[in-house]
């Protein structure tokens, strides 16, 4: 994400509403975030579906290594002759 220019990338409510064609295609363009305002306070944030994705994909990857770290924390880990076991048993299911 490039970083956010204050004179275009932070936008009225309004103003987004009458140009929303224009902000559609400079955020596939350009990756930068919209903010959006209302009664000068952001209201929202508009990002282009890559930016979405990778910001989706991110936090997936983040939550799964603080769930490994606290099944490590609990004990809660497998052997590698138990892990083996349990994947054979699998296996054999389908």
């Amino acid at each position: 994400m490039n970083e956010i220019n204050i004179t275009n990338d932070i936008i009225p409510v309004g103003q987004f509403k009458s140009n929303l064609a224009k902000y559609m295609k400079e955020i596939q363009m350009n990756r930068n975030p919209l903010i959006i305002t209302q009664n000068g306070k952001p209201t929202g944030v508009l990002i282009s579906p890559s930016e979405f994705d990778m910001y989706r994909q991110t936090k997936l990857f983040i939550n799964s290594i603080a769930r490994g770290l606290t099944d490590t924390e609990k004990g809660d880990v497998y052997t590698t002759a138990r892990l083996k076991q349990e994947l054979q048993k699998r296996r054999a299911k389908e």
